[in-house]
């Protein structure tokens, strides 16, 4: 996985900071999803997660029963649970990351804006 960007090595660095101990969601080649708290990175883009829980989408064959029962009942929608389970510290190697996001809820924008004020005032 190539990742091409315009940032400079510091702003990077900085961008990188600002993700650690910080949830992220990340997607890959297989299917599955994990989520878990951001602890490092390296060079060949390798991302290791604490606390992590894996995702995945049920079986096919489950798939299969569920649109077969689905379309005797006349239900246009098939709606089934992805299984999880709790993996801890993983190592997300970086050639099988598809996607990466930040998973944060308002409640902790608004208490890191607070954080962020009182940093500032407390600098002055």
């Amino acid at each position: 996985m190539s990742m091409e960007t315009d940032m400079e090595p510091a702003e990077a660095e900085s961008f990188l900071k600002s993700l650690l101990n910080k949830n992220l969601r990340i997607y890959t080649t297989d299917g599955r999803i994990f989520i878990g708290n951001f602890k490092c990175t390296d060079t060949h883009n390798n991302i290791v997660l604490s606390l992590t829980y894996e995702y995945r989408e049920p079986p096919q064959q489950k798939l299969a029963e569920a649109k077969a029962a689905s379309s005797t009942s006349g239900a246009d929608k098939v709606a089934l649970d992805m299984t999880s389970r709790y993996l801890g510290l993983v190592v997300v190697p970086g050639e099988h990351i598809v996607k990466m996001e930040v998973e944060e809820f308002s409640s902790q924008a608004k208490s890191r804006s607070i954080f962020e004020r009182r940093d500032l005032y407390s600098a002055r």
